[in-house]
């Protein structure tokens, strides 16, 4: 699905656009889950906020594999050089993805076979691609969301090579029973882009696995008193290096945007010209 960037208004209904650039981010090393209200600004972080409107094109892509510091050939785990994020509702954690508390490593398709349950949710990984998410059901059998289609497939086939993992414990959320999960999966089977709710894979996945209508596009009522907070670590360290926090209305937003940076290794940035704050 294609997307554009428009400037959103800030909370007291004007917007200062102090920059607009692009930052290509390498060699990320990241800190530990913040635990402080995520709405504070630290002094060397820069508040920002997007919003958008889509066209009606399919925004999953046809990805390869790439990046691993081992062969994909090798059974034994492997890692990739990628982002890291932790993600709050007003100022509760739903999500995290950070090295630090969590297994980032990834697995050969065969290997990954051995450790899937019914129900669990599994994340295929390649360098500067949106990671693809899927429903496993049984028997090598994933459900999932590809290029407009709910359908059902082999991790084997699908993973061309790449690697990957579990996710169940990415989003911070009550997952349902397993049946439950499967039962949501399997329901959609063979629907397309007219009747798909969903903007991806992993919207989806996620969907399948808690439940949740804010996973769906235009699932969420939009309030200004509940907004999401996306926080990217891009230095050595939350005190000395980078926080970049971006801010959202809905969780479809957020999630729309983190895959955007995967897949790209860009963040486009707009400044709310917070006092203290510089760009970077």
């Amino acid at each position: 699905m294609q997307m554009h960037l428009i400037p959103c208004l800030s909370s007291a209904g004007a917007l200062s656009l102090m920059g607009n650039h692009l930052d290509r981010i390498t060699h990320l090393s990241y800190s530990e889950l913040p635990t402080r209200d995520p709405s504070g600004l630290e002094k060397e972080e820069l508040r920002v906020g997007v919003a958008y409107f889509f066209s009606d094109e399919e925004e999953e892509v046809d990805d390869g594999g790439g990046g691993y510091t081992k062969d994909p050939s090798q059974e034994g785990p492997g890692a990739v050089s990628e982002l890291e994020y932790s993600a709050f509702c007003s100022q509760e954690c739903i999500f995290s993805k950070l090295r630090e508390n969590q297994d980032l490593n990834v697995y050969s398709a065969k290997t990954l076979l051995s450790m899937c349950k019914p129900g669990d949710l599994v994340e295929l990984v390649s360098t500067s691609q949106a990671p693809h998410w899927a429903v496993y059901e049984l028997n090598d059998q994933v459900i999932h969301l590809h290029e407009g289609e709910i359908r059902k497939d082999s991790l084997t086939e699908i993973g061309r090579g790449r690697r990957g993992r579990i996710v169940n414990s990415r989003y911070r959320f009550r997952p349902l029973p397993s049946d439950l999960v499967l039962q949501n999966a399997s329901g959609h089977l063979g629907l397309h882009s007219g009747d798909i709710c969903w903007t991806s894979s992993e919207n989806f996945a996620a969907w399948c696995r808690f439940g949740k209508r804010e996973f769906k596009a235009g699932g969420e009522a939009h309030s200004a008193e509940q907004q999401y907070f996306l926080k990217v670590h891009l230095g050595d360290g939350t005190r000395s290096g980078h926080v970049h926090t971006l801010v959202f209305r809905s969780l479809e937003d957020m999630i729309r945007e983190r895959r955007r940076v995967d897949a790209s290794g860009i963040l486009k940035e707009l400044s709310l010209g917070v006092s203290g704050g510089k760009e970077g």
